[in-house]
């Protein structure tokens, strides 16, 4: 039977750590990789019995990377602070386990806090692959949405987990204006073409899918507002690349 690391990266979470802590409380090892919390953060681990370390904040990436490496065994669960696995999650992931996985990595569903609400379960939940085998896998290096990558098959597991990061719009607003900007040297270095087009097009493209396809009208009207936030924050991230290429005025 295989045994499980959980990882986690914090800094200042303890309004949401315990819950997250509660949720995987039956992994064999629970790994958190603090940057410095000045919050009770710390302490919430310790009492957890979770391996605690701490080091300054080197990237998204690079930051959950070094906390992957810090675990013991082969099966490996990367959460965020701010997130929580249901009890169904907790119950497919330890059956899954009682006997040797079939593929290097699985994708969970993620029901979204919205705002004053929960997403409903109707609409469409995006799916992260969050538990794999890291002998074949590890943490990419993008400097914003860093998400594990593995060599091999990939299944999907039917274990929901929730993310309490967004309580509000000013919260929601200043999380897209902090990623967009962080996302600019890296579409740089890719050098991103048709920045224009894309910053004209891929907005409303955005609203459409995630308001129509995706069914973010049957969460009402905070429905309404994530998607309308999440197309501007498309829009953001091609206006600031736009922008970092401009010729600045002499006269500024």
């Amino acid at each position: 039977m295989p045994e499980l690391s959980v990882f986690i990266t914090t800094l200042n979470n303890d309004r949401t750590l315990k819950r997250l802590l509660d949720s995987v409380a039956f992994a064999d090892e629970i790994v958190v990789l603090d940057s410095f919390s000045t919050d009770n953060t710390i302490a919430l681990a310790e009492s957890a019995g979770c391996v605690v370390s701490q080091a300054p904040f080197a990237g998204y990436g690079p930051q959950k990377q070094a906390a992957l490496e810090l675990t013991s065994h082969r099966w490996v669960l990367l959460m965020d602070a701010d997130e929580a696995l249901t009890p169904q999650a907790a119950e497919v992931i330890q059956r899954l386990l009682e006997t040797e996985p079939a593929c290097a990595g699985y994708r969970m569903p993620r029901i979204e806090q919205m705002f004053w609400r929960l997403q409903s379960p109707r609409s469409r939940l995006n799916d992260f692959l969050r538990l794999f085998d890291k002998t074949r896998g590890r943490v990419s290096d993008m400097p914003i949405h860093a998400a594990p990558e593995v060599t091999g098959p990939v299944a999907r597991l039917d274990a929901p987990f929730v993310h309490y990061g967004e309580v509000d719009i000013h919260t929601k607003v200043d999380k897209i204006n902090h990623y967009s900007t962080g996302l600019v040297e890296d579409k740089q270095r890719r050098g991103q073409r048709f920045t224009r087009v894309r910053m004209l097009l891929y907005p409303p493209w955005f609203f459409l899918r995630g308001y129509l396809l995706k069914r973010q009208f049957l969460n009402g009207w905070a429905g309404l507002i994530s998607s309308v936030v999440g197309a501007f924050y498309v829009f953001l991230k091609y206006a600031k690349l736009y922008e970092s290429r401009q010729p600045r005025d002499e006269g500024l």
